[in-house]
């Protein structure tokens, strides 16, 4: 069970990520927590991963895809894994294939949660956060119960530059454009398969899990 997980900013990835993982037991493989394994264990390419990031660099493609090749014949990959933020480019995708290839292995599936734009920017800039205790709201899905204040000390809840929506167009426009040739690239393989992630958490799971049990068969 090979699945890499797509989906735009605000999209769900994370949760589905979340019940995928329980379900089946399969590791979580996202880029930064390969990072920080690599750089925590003093390997070679995690202390060259690192002297990029300390500068605040973007690490070099052909060192993420060194330390991916590391991070999947670790043995509890044996039985699959669960991809997350890499590849993010089709060079880094056609580098999976040949890392796969090499370990006699393949991606099975290609899983992207597809949520209209207008909806993400309602999720992205519905969040606001407790200025005294830094808990998180949003104000569709999980409202404070007085506007503007928290439930929990009474705190100022404010928007977060990031959350606001000039700043939430322009990254979902910079994803969208990043992401479309991948999707390109995993449909002509006839792998992608997009998940309606506008219904409930549950039921997108449901798809996700049907989609699962169907590759299997």
């Amino acid at each position: 069970m090979n699945i890499v997980l797509m989906g735009l900013p605000g999209a769900g990835k994370g949760t589905q990520a979340d019940k995928i993982i329980e379900k089946y037991d399969i590791p979580h493989i996202s880029t930064g927590d390969m990072f920080r394994a690599a750089m925590k264990n003093g390997t070679e390419l995690g202390l060259e991963a690192k002297s990029y990031i300390d500068k605040g660099a973007l690490v070099p493609d052909e060192v993420t895809i060194g330390i991916v090749r590391e991070r999947l014949a670790e043995p509890d990959c044996n039985q699959g894994f669960l991809l997350d933020g890499f590849p993010r480019t089709i060079e880094q995708a056609e580098a999976l294939d040949q890392i796969l290839a090499d370990l006699g292995r393949k991606v099975e599936d290609v899983i992207n949660i597809k949520v209209d734009q207008d909806e993400l920017v309602k999720r992205l800039t519905g969040r606001r956060i407790c200025k005294v205790c830094g808990s998180s709201y949003h104000l569709v899905f999980n409202p404070p119960k007085v506007e503007g204040v928290c439930d929990k000390d009474g705190g100022e809840l404010y928007q977060r530059a990031d959350d606001n929506l000039e700043t939430v167009s322009n990254r979902l426009e910079v994803n969208i454009k990043q992401s479309q040739p991948l999707l390109d690239f995993y449909n002509k393989k006839q792998i992608l398969t997009d998940i309606d992630g506008q219904k409930d958490i549950n039921d997108v799971f449901a798809d996700v899990d049907a989609l699962l049990k169907s590759s299997r068969n």
